[in-house]
């Protein structure tokens, strides 16, 4: 019996090479697609939040985490690694609206709270580092979160999460 061979990035890491959408499903091969966030990117944190931003603008939150994800996984790197665990929760909070808009609210539940609680210590008058909007993140995500929980137990059962407008603010500028 043969194996199917595994798309490999340049490194020999696995990577499908299927396309994405958006919110970063998988597309059939030969599918246009949205073009994927290369990863392992150092940036600086201004750089990552305006980029995440323009992402989350676009309505492509699995693509903004991504950035986010670039940022917390480099923190260490680049001595900030107290602020590792806000740029985490920032991520957090990306993913957990791809899943919402996803229509999977158990997950974008769990991630938008996990998300919140994890940069609320962040925010020093509900600003943390950068200008980073802890407060009024972790107020809308909370409030997501709940009319998500609240969605789930109606008739139908879903609440639909348009990812553009439900996009967030990161900074206070």
């Amino acid at each position: 019996m043969e194996r199917a061979r595994r798309d490999r990035d340049d490194e020999g890491r696995a990577r499908s090479a299927r396309p994405r959408d958006g919110l970063g499903r998988p597309l059939p091969y030969g599918a246009p697609g949205v073009e994927r966030q290369p990863e392992g990117v150092v940036r600086a944190p201004e750089e990552s939040l305006r980029e995440a931003q323009r992402l989350l603008d676009a309505g492509m939150p699995f693509h903004a985490h991504e950035v986010l994800e670039d940022a917390w996984k480099t923190c260490g790197d680049e001595g900030r690694g107290p602020e590792r665990e806000l740029w985490r929760g920032l991520a957090q909070l990306a993913v957990g609206l791809t899943h919402a808009a996803r229509g999977n609210t158990v997950g974008g539940v769990r991630l938008l709270l996990r998300g919140a609680d994890r940069i609320t210590p962040y925010g020093t008058g509900g600003r943390g580092p950068h200008g980073v909007d802890t407060a009024g993140l972790a107020r809308w995500a909370r409030g997501l979160a709940e009319r998500l929980t609240e969605g789930a137990g109606t008739e139908g059962g879903a609440v639909t999460v348009d990812p553009v407008t439900e996009a967030p603010r990161l900074t206070t500028h």
